[in-house]
């Protein structure tokens, strides 16, 4: 790169740092894991069965919710199965849709505003998902 080239590209970089910035909206990240391997399905699901145990829970359907303007909804097709939302903060949605049976699934919300769905179709699945919101 020539000198004039530099010159010019520092200028643009220094005229477009002064321009004003929308306020950074709101916004959520997710980590989910969902195992594929028969063996790390069953620890997830007794993992979640043994955090529903400790919190007072039976297997089912529960959810747990700190805060304002939050909702939470469980539909289960099939025996066996067991959903499991905790939310802490406010104005989280999430759903957990199981159709089939022995399936589990946790949906932990963190934070402000988050939106999160779990779906299993079939038997024997497990997963997690946890959302922070901000």
């Amino acid at each position: 790169m020539t000198a004039k080239t530099l010159t010019t590209l520092a200028a643009a970089l220094i005229a477009t740092a002064g321009l004003s910035l929308p306020a950074m909206a709101g916004g959520q990240i997710a980590i989910n894991y969902a195992p594929t391997d028969p063996e790390q399905s069953q620890m997830l699901s007794t993992g979640l069965t043994i955090f529903g145990l400790v919190n007072g829970l039976k297997n089912g359907a529960n959810a747990i919710q700190n805060g304002n303007g939050n909702s939470a909804g469980i539909g289960q097709m099939g025996s066996g199965n067991n959903g499991l939302i905790v939310q802490e903060g406010n104005g989280h949605n999430g759903t957990i849709q199981q159709t089939g049976s022995n399936n589990a699934c946790g949906l932990f919300q963190f934070g402000e505003a988050t939106d999160a769905q779990c779906v299993q179709n079939g038997d024997n699945q497990a997963g997690a998902t946890v959302v922070f919101g901000f």
